[in-house]
């Protein structure tokens, strides 16, 4: 990704190796020798950030399809959702959480200390989602179910050579989608970043991609936890790094999916 100056604005050109048809309404109607059309402007900023590919562009940016339009709408209301352990269908995922993670145990409260075993960090699981909200435990309960058996290794920390002071898993789970937020900055009224650019163009592909995305952020993290050697007092160092380590991923030409993404293998 290289970013080129237009008339006193920038934009970011993304070169993108498979050949394929453009998708913008912008680009010039020729194949392979397409070249980008004036963009409009909004304000005194450009309206879109451009990808090429193969000679073709897409165009992203703050002028959003009525899809990508749609489906940010849904996920910023689901990041707004507060967890609140009155409301039935809150007690309800927290219950199919643990049901998920332990099969072959049976709950005995929804206060209790058995949530500590998850990694919570008492009795009550409810007090830790006051950081990320109920799409917290969406996003756990998400990856439980669709990679269980990477669920179930993190869990246990049964992969490398783990820390005498580990992380506790449900509680890195909350923060994970807290810096996933943080990072895609979905709630500015104009993309300040091309992080948040690409991930709406994916969102326009699978309305799971915030899920997605963090499960792969989650196994990043612990791969970055496992090659630091980390202990819990360096939770933040390493989830920094998983930031980064997602940005790069994220910004990397053939990357037009959730799937896409290096780190996604780690995922089964």
């Amino acid at each position: 990704m290289r970013i080129e100056s237009f008339q006193g604005s920038y934009v970011a050109v993304r070169t993108l190796p498979q050949p394929s048809a453009s998708r913008c309404a912008h680009s010039s109607a020729s194949a392979d020798d397409a070249t980008c059309g004036t963009p409009p402007r909004m304000g005194k900023s450009l309206t879109c950030v451009c990808f090429k590919r193969k000679g073709t562009y897409e165009r992203m940016g703050s002028t959003l399809t009525p899809l990508q339009e749609e489906r940010l709408r849904r996920l910023k209301h689901r990041m707004k959702i507060n967890f609140d352990a009155s409301r039935v269908e809150h007690q309800e995922a927290l219950k199919a959480l643990w049901s998920a993670t332990y099969p072959d145990q049976e709950l005995r409260g929804l206060v209790s200390d058995q949530w500590k075993e998850m990694g919570w960090q008492g009795r009550d699981p409810s007090t830790d989602f006051r950081g990320a909200g109920f799409i917290s435990l969406e996003n756990l309960l998400f990856f439980a179910k669709t990679f269980s058996t990477s669920f179930q290794c993190l869990l246990k920390k049964q992969g490398g050579k783990r820390s005498a002071w580990e992380y506790p898993f449900a509680v890195a789970g909350v923060n994970v989608t807290f810096m996933i937020m943080q990072m895609l900055d979905l709630h500015a009224t104009k993309p300040r970043t091309f992080v948040r650019s690409v991930f709406l163009q994916i969102l326009s592909e699978n309305e799971w991609a915030f899920d997605l995305l963090y499960c792969v952020a989650f196994v990043i993290m612990d791969k970055q936890w496992l090659e630091k050697s980390a202990t819990y007092m360096e939770f933040n160092d390493v989830l920094r790094s998983t930031r980064t380590q997602l940005e790069k991923e994220l910004l990397m030409d053939d990357v037009l999916r959730i799937e896409d993404m290096p780190s996604y293998s780690l995922l089964s």
